[in-house]
């Protein structure tokens, strides 16, 4: 699967972290494995551990975030995962609306491999939680690092102020199980 370099917003750079990349790394008959890997990590604040489990507002610190709309459609998915192992799961009808839990059929898992200068991200996701079909896939990044410096960081980014909802966001495929 690819690899895709993310980017952070031009309105709020990084500190220290000089890189990150994403990837589907693969699926099979349970589960959907991401990765994200990040560059010269040492000042990024990883939560730590809180008890497996749904949690809210995950995103105003270190998060990394998958969303997915099933081709054909304004419906969308969106995923947060965190180094403490919480998580969370959202539908939306539309941009931005009718947000409402997505049940999952159980819990995500979420590792976090920090080194001196590089980081690991790792999300396993409950394959019957997700669309059946191919989907448009936007794979993002909330980055603090100390001193509380916070960059966003996604595959594109629309004008504007940082908005991973926005189709521009979107700009991978997620393909069917069982594509080429």
């Amino acid at each position: 699967m690819e690899t895709y370099p993310l980017i952070p917003h031009p309105d709020f750079p990084p500190a220290v972290l000089s890189r990150i990349e994403a990837r589907i790394i693969g699926r099979d008959e349970h589960w959907l494995r991401l990765r994200w890997r990040l560059y010269d990590a040492l000042a990024v604040h990883f939560p730590p551990f809180a008890g497996k489990g749904r949690a809210e507002d995950l995103w105003k610190t270190t998060c990394f975030e998958l969303f997915l709309r099933p081709e054909g459609g304004d419906a969308y998915i969106e995923l947060n995962f965190s180094s403490s192992e919480r998580w969370a799961a959202y539908d939306f009808a539309s941009y931005r609306e009718g947000m409402a839990d997505r049940p999952m059929p159980r819990e995500p898992t979420c590792t976090a491999r920090v080194g001196t200068q590089m980081a690991i991200f790792d999300a396993a996701v409950p394959l019957a939680g997700l669309p059946e079909g191919p989907s448009q896939a936007g794979l993002c990044a909330v980055i603090q690092e100390e001193g509380g410096a916070i960059s966003y960081w996604a595959i594109a980014h629309p004008p504007g102020k940082p908005d991973f909802h926005d189709p521009a966001c979107f700009a991978a495929t997620l393909p069917a199980p069982g594509a080429p």
